[in-house]
């Protein structure tokens, strides 16, 4: 079977489209390829593009060069002039573009383009869900949302619009679960999103700035990928309770508690009723991160110089809290004295951008993650913290590993309480108590989001004796990135880019389903061809 082109809108680093096209059919081939991919974000559209680059050769066949830039060996520069013919390809595929201020003509022309007058393709992406999050919308204190004020709001218009023109047989798009509550003054968000997708034609009705010459779209059936449909509508509708459209990651073999709508977009012509994704048992954090390599901190508001080893030990070490006030956790005390009283800081320091590493023994789905070829580990570099942050650190991972779950403000001892405006609101009304968050090691991760790029509190690592928050690297695999998915940019935009992404083997298990669609359109295809061959003969 021909590959099944794929155009990939707000594409972030790639995360959807990294599941896609990781799917193999017949002869080791790839059943989904990327034609375009849409992306604004400047660092995060270089992560695209190179990740393009590396679709461009064969499963197996890309070059030790690709890896000596990861190694830090060669720049990407000199990547791309080695391979001129898949870099010029690849920085095709990944476009620099912003929706809804790049021309719409300039979107058909180049979706058109890619599409290469294919009718059955794949549209996916996730239009930006910050207008949409529970936690923004309280940040911000809205109840209702005002598209005049926020224009995220209507974003998934763009997404739209390219339904109404170019009708895709089949769409998957994703949003936070936030989308479901949300509200304008006039509806709910998620109903008037719902509707629109259904009939994305009608939704344009008075739009003249459509393309005249396009074929109407016949609108959509819109189907769960974790549930069977409450019951059909006379016109083969599926109806479903609007939670059913939330994929709780944890229980598909994604190693954090990710809670995300996907909605299954089939078009109206193709009768055909998609499968939803097994179920499988939790994974947990520990079993895809322990085999990296272990670091220390890195040091803030100490100077450059003076980060070394022995200052990062002596901070730990001047930890001071009285355990009287807290008899309670006094277990919790003593095995943070026991724990530094045994730190060694690591061989690797805080890392680096690429870290030689032989030892990758991943215990989840090694064949997933790891890459022989890299002999080591990029973007595994530790943040730098406060001294008093070491402290609360150590003590929450030493709770956590005590108590089975992660402390919230007022399980500190009153010396460690974070020197913050809100601490006493946390303490009386709960609100952010847990503004100091270890992930434990026996359980999925909690949800890995942009956020982690700030300080890093609510990602502490589960292992005292490293006393920091997760790398980018550690992010990405609790995202399920391979380790050979280099991130490009500032380590605090690898971060943005990792947390804002759609696990990718969240997206190959999509695909899975995805694929059974377009088998069916070509076998369907195939009868029509093989009747009109029987009237003519």
């Amino acid at each position: 079977m021909v590959a099944i082109p794929v155009i990939d809108i707000f594409a972030g680093p790639g995360g959807l489209g990294e599941g896609f096209s990781s799917l193999l059919g017949e002869e080791n081939q790839r059943v989904f390829t990327i034609s375009l991919s849409i992306e604004k974000d400047s660092e995060a559209h270089k992560t695209l593009t190179l990740r393009s680059f590396f679709r461009q050769f064969p499963i197996g066949e890309v070059p030790e060069d690709y890896y000596s830039f990861v190694r830090g060996e060669i720049s990407i520069e000199e990547l791309y002039r080695r391979y001129p013919d898949e870099a010029s390809i690849a920085i095709h595929e990944a476009w620099q573009a912003t929706l809804g201020k790049i021309p719409n003509s300039e979107v058909d022309k180049r979706i058109s383009e890619a599409l290469n007058g294919e009718r059955n393709w794949l549209l996916i992406g996730g239009p930006p869900c910050q207008a949409y999050s529970v936690v923004g919308r309280s940040r911000r204190q809205e109840t209702v949302l005002d598209a005049s004020k926020d224009h995220r709001v209507e974003l998934y218009k763009q997404y739209l619009r390219i339904l109404a023109v170019h009708s895709p047989a089949v769409f998957v798009m994703e949003n936070v679960k936030g989308i479901l509550s949300a509200k304008t003054k006039e509806n709910s968000i998620f109903s008037k999103i719902l509707n629109d997708l259904s009939n994305p034609a009608e939704a344009f009705s008075n739009d003249t700035s459509l393309p005249v010459n396009h074929l109407p779209c016949p609108g959509y059936k819109i189907f769960s990928l974790v549930q069977k449909p409450i019951r059909y509508e006379l016109d083969g509708k599926p109806v479903y309770n609007h939670k059913d459209f939330i994929i709780y990651a944890e229980e598909h073999g994604i190693p954090q508690t990710r809670h995300r709508v996907i909605l299954l977009g089939i078009r109206n012509d193709i009768d055909f009723i998609p499968n939803v994704l097994n179920k499988t048992d939790y994974v947990a954090l520990q079993d895809v991160i322990d085999d990296l390599p272990k670091l220390r901190s890195g040091l803030s508001k100490v100077k450059k110089v003076e980060d070394t080893d022995s200052k990062w030990l002596e901070l730990i070490q001047n930890i001071n809290f009285n355990s009287t006030e807290m008899p309670e956790n006094l277990d919790v005390f003593e095995l943070v004295q026991d724990r530094i009283s045994n730190l060694t800081p690591s061989e690797h320091g805080i890392g680096g951008n690429f870290i030689p590493w032989p030892n990758v023994t991943c215990s989840y789905r090694q064949g997933w993650y790891h890459d022989p070829q890299l002999l080591g580990i990029p973007n595994h570099s530790s943040r730098g913290h406060m001294g008093l942050d070491l402290h609360r650190y150590i003590y929450a991972s030493c709770f956590g590993i005590l108590k089975g779950v992660s402390p919230k403000i007022n399980d500190f001892p009153i010396s460690l309480y974070p020197l913050h405006k809100n601490v006493d609101q946390a303490i009386n009304t709960k609100k952010f108590a847990d503004r100091f968050r270890v992930q434990l090691a026996e359980f999925p991760a909690k949800t890995v989001t942009s956020h982690i790029s700030k300080d890093g509190h609510y990602y502490i690592h589960p292992d005292p004796l490293q006393c920091r928050s997760l790398t980018v690297r550690e992010a990405a695999r609790v995202q399920t990135f391979p380790d050979n998915y280099f991130f490009c940019g500032s380590r605090t935009s690898q971060f943005i880019q990792v947390g804002n992404a759609v696990p990718p083997l969240l997206a190959y298990q999509i695909a899975d389903i995805v694929a059974d669609i377009f088998g069916f359109i070509q076998f369907q295809s195939e009868e029509e061809l093989n009747r009109a061959h029987c009237v003519s003969v």
